[in-house]
């Protein structure tokens, strides 16, 4: 693998393993929503509101796969 693809995975690892930490928080859907929007935001990445339920169905329906 070259350096740029590991590079890739890791962040794209961390990011995925903290959306999973936030979606099996004990809160509310929508408060674990706003948690994840700050964070990418925080990371530069701005999402509207419909990216995000997309996002957070794709990483539901990843955990659902794993399990």
């Amino acid at each position: 693998m070259k350096p740029l693809h590991v590079i890739c995975a890791v962040i794209g690892g961390a990011i995925a393993g903290a959306a999973v930490g936030l979606l099996l928080a004990p809160e509310k859907g929508e408060d674990t929503r706003k948690q994840i929007a700050k964070i990418l935001k925080d990371k530069g990445i701005c999402l509207k509101k419909s990216q995000m339920e997309e996002l957070v169905d794709e990483i539901e329906d990843q955990i659902e796969q794993h399990i």
